[in-house]
């Protein structure tokens, strides 16, 4: 029943921005570590950044400290990742992921994924 479903993927110009968003339906949000991944094509998938359960606390990968910024809204049920200066080889399938635990949400093997979204960045 729980699911995770992204939006806001694109194209978009080297050094410009997007928003992707996250909407679970089937479990209580607000209870719930969540976080987002990318994989390009012929690569291993890769964690992006993590959030307490509350919003309180962030975890960001080394390559996107400074341009990329997790946030929750727990009384809209949404999870948002704002991308900027958006780099070429930072094109990728981006995923939200959930789970109970804010540390294991960021270890690569959260108990849900979503579907992904396409984040195109050319030059």
């Amino acid at each position: 029943q729980l699911q995770l479903v992204e939006s806001g993927g694109g194209s978009v110009q080297a050094g410009g921005s997007l928003k992707l968003s996250c909407v679970p339906s089937g479990f209580i949000f607000s209870t719930y570590a969540m976080a987002w991944y990318r994989q390009a094509p012929g690569k291993e998938r890769e964690h992006v950044s993590s959030i307490s359960e509350s919003g309180t606390t962030s975890i960001d990968a080394d390559s996107v400290k400074g341009r990329f910024t997790i946030s929750r809204d727990n009384v809209k049920n949404t999870l948002y990742l704002q991308m900027n200066s958006l780099k070429i080889e930072e094109t990728a399938m981006y995923y939200c992921a959930a789970d109970y635990s804010f540390r294991r949400v960021g270890l690569g093997s959260p108990s849900y994924w979503g579907q992904g979204t396409q984040v195109t960045v050319s030059s």
